[in-house]
Order: structure tokens, then sequence, then C-alpha cells
């Protein structure tokens, strides 16, 4: 029985007591159940007794007797206990826990999926990194946690599409192209520009293309060693990001925006909404009537759109595009950004409190001796893959929430250990894998026989516990937007796996010994914790090794 099973006999019994004249209360349509914080509470726990108590006219622990009187004859519900204010605490018979293996096995990938989130239609923007350099360490948190938030909403049953926002207009353009010229006509790189070996690579390749770049006028050299660089950078990016199984539905073009005309008719549209004046030569977006600590400047009085003018464009952009949704994950120094964000919602005609959600993610240190291979002051993304690995740079990014600093040591994550916690899942996963191998060498077939009451042992209920409370883990953490919340779980049924691998056999002693019904029932619970290892892992963007 899974909690989504027991919650709905819950809500049946309720509405037996409706029926039946015992209670006057409006059922409602979703209930909650958890595990119980402590051993020995049950294997199931809700508080609906407490939350009804009110408008039912009942005090709690008089509503949960009532209750409890009706869930003790439900088929697979051993005992039912009061607890403390009104709690419910609800135990499973051995066989109705146990065919929660069977459950987990024959759902597969689709376990732990649901709807919590079905019916929302969300833009999930992140990373979006200037396109004049490589992919860096500041980059590499968001682009972990975003791609999980978009796993993670999709397998809640939300609409998502992921998406980067080229920022490939404006003043970062000329500098690219400036510090690529500088760097051919051999003179000292320009203020505010950029320098590295990647610099030098562009050069060498606008060289290639363009020989005789020197002799054009300035502005119009600029804007050739931009047009040839640019791209071969972004690619260079997009081709990281695949590299860290990180992948976007749509890249958005800052360029394209300005010469579509979406900034000045965005202009008109807010001005149509009264949130838009001219003042001081300038036309400006008054974002204090929303809580913003300053107006904003759309149009300088030199009639140059600023940052903010194609801000504003963009996200009328996402809601013309039909996201109900919009989702910006940021980073540390953009706490700014919150306040006027929202404003531009508002003025936009949408709730700043439900259309839009601005996340800020803090810094990430990661130390070790391969830090003396820095290039100039970055440590690029490429680096940290060649050095730590996708996996465990993915995994423990993600398993800590995105608002608190990190440092990690890079040494540690490539260490094969149960110390290195992406090593003690993935090993967990391997050690299932090759438990199913050598019990098929032996002769044990789930499909011979599957008898859920045989899974007594009390690390086989502690483990099926954990197993079934995989699709509330996930739901919780999607609407949460915290990854960070599956790692941990997974950690958590790794060490429940490894206790019962102790304890509990899956193969014969030897060869003498005949296969019972004992092994293969076994055999589903350890495909079954299989099975959710490998999900999870699937939502952090991890792999799920067989051998290790």
């Amino acid at each position: 029985m899974t909690p989504e099973q027991l919650a709905d006999a819950i809500r049946a019994a309720l509405a037996e007591l409706v029926a039946a004249g015992e209670l006057v209360v409006e059922v409602p349509e979703q209930l909650r159940v958890e595990r119980p914080r402590q051993g020995g509470h049950g294997d199931w726990s809700t508080n609906i007794a407490m939350q009804l108590a009110k408008s039912a006219g009942m005090p709690p622990r008089a509503l949960a007797t009532l209750l409890a009187g009706r869930l003790e004859r439900v088929d697979g519900v051993a005992g039912v206990e009061v607890a403390g204010p009104g709690f419910l605490n609800l135990t499973l018979d051995t066989a109705s826990a146990g065919e929660l293996a069977r459950t987990i096995v024959e759902a597969g990938t689709a376990y732990g999926t649901g709807t919590s989130a079905a019916g929302r239609t969300i833009n999930l923007e992140y990373i979006s990194a200037n396109p004049t350099g490589p992919l860096h360490i500041g980059h590499t948190r968001w682009a972990a946690l975003g791609d999980a938030m978009v796993r993670l909403l999709r397998a809640a049953g939300a609409e998502v599409v992921a998406e980067y926002y080229i920022n490939d207009a404006g003043n970062q353009a000329d500098k690219l192209g400036g510090s690529v010229l500088a760097k051919l006509a051999g003179t000292p790189t320009p203020e505010g520009g950029y320098d590295g070996e990647y610099v030098d690579a562009l050069a060498e390749a606008v060289r290639s293309q363009r020989p005789d770049l020197l002799a054009l006028p300035h502005e119009e050299a600029v804007a050739s060693a931009w047009s040839i660089a640019y791209p071969i950078q972004l690619a260079q990016i997009q081709d990281t990001l695949n590299r860290f199984a990180v992948h976007f539905d749509v890249w958005f073009s800052e360029a394209e925006l300005h010469a579509s005309g979406a900034v000045e008719r965005a202009i008109s549209r807010l001005r149509e909404q009264g949130h838009v004046e001219d003042r001081d030569g300038a036309i400006w977006l008054r974002t204090t009537d929303f809580g913003d600590d300053k107006d904003r400047v759309l149009i300088r009085a030199n009639d140059i759109p600023t940052y903010f003018a194609a801000d504003a464009a963009y996200y009328l952009s996402k809601k013309d595009r039909g996201f109900t949704e919009k989702i910006y994950l940021l980073g540390a120094d953009h706490h700014g950004y919150i306040g006027r964000l929202k404003a531009i919602a508002a003025c936009a005609g949408d709730d700043p409190e439900r259309n839009i959600e601005v996340k800020i993610g803090q810094l990430v240190n990661i130390g070790g001796e391969r830090m003396g291979k820095r290039r100039g002051n970055a440590l690029y993304l490429d680096d940290l893959i060649e050095w730590v690995g996708v996996d465990a740079l993915r995994y423990s990014l993600s398993r800590f929430p995105a608002d608190s600093p990190l440092s990690l040591d890079g040494e540690e994550l490539r260490r094969q250990t149960n110390d290195n916690p992406v090593f003690y899942v993935q090993y967990a996963h391997a050690r299932t894998a090759n438990v199913a191998r050598l019990a098929a060498q032996d002769g044990v077939d789930r499909a011979a026989g599957f008898d859920p009451a045989l899974l007594a042992d009390s690390t086989e209920a502690a483990l099926l516990a954990v197993l079934a409370d995989y699709p509330r883990v996930v739901a919780q953490a999607a609407a949460l937007l915290e990854p960070h919340r599956v790692a941990r779980y997974l950690e958590n049924l790794a060490a429940h796996f490894h206790k019962w691998y102790d304890t509990c056999r899956v193969r014969p002693v030897n060869a003498d010994e005949a296969v019972t019904d004992l092994h293969r029932s076994r055999l589903w619970l350890n495909d079954a914790t299989r099975t959710v290892l490998a999900n999870g892992l699937g939502l952090l963007g991890v792999s799920a090794p067989e051998r290790m």
C-alpha cells in the first residue's frame, strides 16, 4: 500500500462517516500522509483530525478516535493509534507493506512522478552568462540546480521550458570585440575588457576568417571581431553544458529582442497601462508603485535603452508565450534584481507573488590540489568537469540549499569511499545491480513467485517505508524548488539498503540450498530499491552505474 492509496482510504473513511451522519465536515480533496519522525509510531501518520476538528465541531482526539474505528477495517491496515493531540499513526500489515516492491518495479521510471504540479506552465531561466568567455565556477551551481529543478518540476507534472537568455547586445559585445582586436594588434586589453587564453584562441579564429581585420576602421573592426568571436564562444558554452548534462529548450537572444522592436512595443504596452512617464528627457517605469526602491529608467535621455528596458521586454515575451509562471535563478550579486523584476511583473498586470519567483544562489568555492590549474582568476567549468567529474560535481552541488554559501574539496569529491556521498549512493545502485546479476546466476527469478508477506524482517520494513516515501519527497522538492531534498533522501535510502543487504540474503547460501519464494520476494525488494535509486539520481542529472 502506497501513501497515496492510504490517503485515499482515509478520505473514503471520512466520506463513510459523513454519509452515516456521524460527522459533518467537507472531505478534503487532498490530505497528507507522512512518515512518523520517531520510530515505533507506526508506518505512517496523518494530522487530518486536527485539521478538520474545528470545522467538524469536535475535539481533535475525538475525531481521530472516530476515524480510527473506520480505518481499522481497511484491508492492509494492521493497526491504528490515536496519539498526542490527535495524530493518527497507522501500521500496515506485512503483505500490504511488501506489495510496494512489486508496485515500484512495475512502475519503473514512472515511480515517483506525479501530478502535484499538473496545470502549471513554467519558464525557468538560469545561468544566462554573457557569451564573452567560458562558463566558470560562478555559473556551475546554477547549472546543476537549475537543471535539477526542471527535472523535478516535470516529474511533478508541470509543463516546463528551460531557457537561457543570451546577453549578446550592448557593452559586452564591444568589450569582447575590442579585446580580440587588441590581441591581434598586440596592444593592451581595453579597460573592462577580457583577457586569458580563450581570448588568444578567439583572436586566432578571427584572424583566420578576417586577415584584413586590422586594416578596417576601428568601429567596423570591433564589430567584425565580435561577429566572428561571439558564435564561437557561444558554441563553446553550449558544448560545455552538454558535457555537464544540462540542456536548454530555448536560447533567447537579447540582440534579436532589440532588433524585433520588442523593447519599443513593451514600453508602449506599459505606458498604456499607466506605469510609464517622461521625466528629465528620459522614459521611466514607475516601479516604486509596486515596492521597488526607486523608479527605473527605460530609455536614457540620449535615446539609448537601458538593460532594464530589455528586462521588461523579455518578461513580457515570456508572458506572451503563455508562461503563467516565470522563475529566474540569479547569482549572489543579484539581490537588487528581485524587487525590480517583481515590479515589472506587477506593471505588466501579473501577480508578483504568483507569476514570478526569483531565486538567489550563494557563492560556491571548490578547493584542492587542482586549484593550481586556474587560468588567471577563473576556474572554468570545463576544468571542473575534467578534474572532479560530472556526477560528483552535479551531485555535490545539488545536495545543499541554494541560499547557503558552499565550500567543497575537489579531492574529496574524487575519492571512492563511503564518506563521499555521491559514491555512497552510486555504490548502493551498483550493489543492487550486482545482487540481481548474481541472483540470476543462481536461478532466482522474480517471475517465478512473489509473496510480499515474507518481507517480514525489520530491515525490510524499514527499507519499504523509505521507498514508499519517495513520491512525497519528489513532490515536495518540486514545490519548494529544493533538489537537495532528493539527494538527502537518496543517502538515507542507500543507508537502509546497505543495512538490509548485510542482514538479508537474496541468494541461497550454497549450491545445495533450494531457491524459495523468500529469495524471489527479496529480489523484488532489491530491484525496487534499484529503481528508486536510479530515478532519484536521474532527477539530479547523475548517472546510476551498474558496476563500480
